[in-house]
């Protein structure tokens, strides 16, 4: 199975941080954020990496040139401009082929073990999401899992429900794109329409995950890290 890392976002919120670097070089813990994804990919199996890049992507293709060094095998799909997360996707599929691949959001730290998505690699459904336990900084989640592992729609009027976040790994069919243009799109409207339709599974990861929105996570993960 392939895996897209998408890492073609300006990073805003992370200024002046990403002023000069792409928000997926920042260095914690002693080396570029990427590089963690890239590493356990790779031990997980995934050698065969696309990586979506536009704001400074130069510089991203500079640094991890063809992934020989972490026993990968990296290619580029170049945006002119972002095109938000399933844009950039639709843009890479003449890379990513015609079976389920894994997608990993490129500003994300965790311990995940990506080994045990290998089983999709078959996928039946549209999508299998990875869900955490709802952040701080996004306490209310994204969606709901059923007993069955299958997403619903959460109810914002409830602000009790028992609802879970979207940690940014994914495997994705094709057919989730299909009759789509390249155009700037978020991957959540394909979810949500998926998810009406009982096509997206789960799971539930309690284990250690980042996500580096801001300088103050940066820096927490940082003295974790360190």
């Amino acid at each position: 199975m392939k895996a897209m890392i998408l890492a073609a976002g300006k990073g805003e919120r992370m200024r002046p941080l990403t002023e000069k670097t792409p928000k997926p070089l920042i260095p914690v813990g002693g080396k570029p954020l990427i590089e963690y994804l890239i590493e356990s990919l790779n031990k997980a199996g995934f050698t065969d990496l696309v990586i979506n890049h536009a704001w400074l992507g130069e510089q991203v293709e500079l640094a991890l040139g063809d992934g020989s060094r972490f026993g990968s095998n990296i290619v580029y799909s170049a945006e002119n401009e972002p095109l938000n997360t399933a844009g950039g996707i639709i843009k890479a599929l003449p890379l990513l082929g015609d079976e389920p691949f894994l997608v990993v959001n490129g500003d994300i730290w965790t311990d995940y073990s990506f080994s045990s998505l290998n089983v999709y690699s078959d996928l039946e459904e549209l999508a299998h999401l990875v869900m955490v336990t709802n952040p701080p900084q996004h306490p209310l989640g994204d969606y709901v899992l059923d007993s069955n592992n299958y997403l619903s729609l959460r109810d914002p009027n409830l602000t009790t429900q028992e609802a879970l976040t979207y940690c940014g790994i994914a495997v994705l069919h094709p057919k989730l794109f299909e009759g789509l243009s390249v155009e700037k799109l978020p991957l959540a409207d394909l979810y949500e329409a998926a998810i009406k339709q009982k096509q997206i599974s789960a799971e539930h990861y309690q284990g250690e995950w980042f996500d580096i929105g801001t300088v103050d996570r940066l820096k927490e993960l940082n003295a974790r890290l360190q």
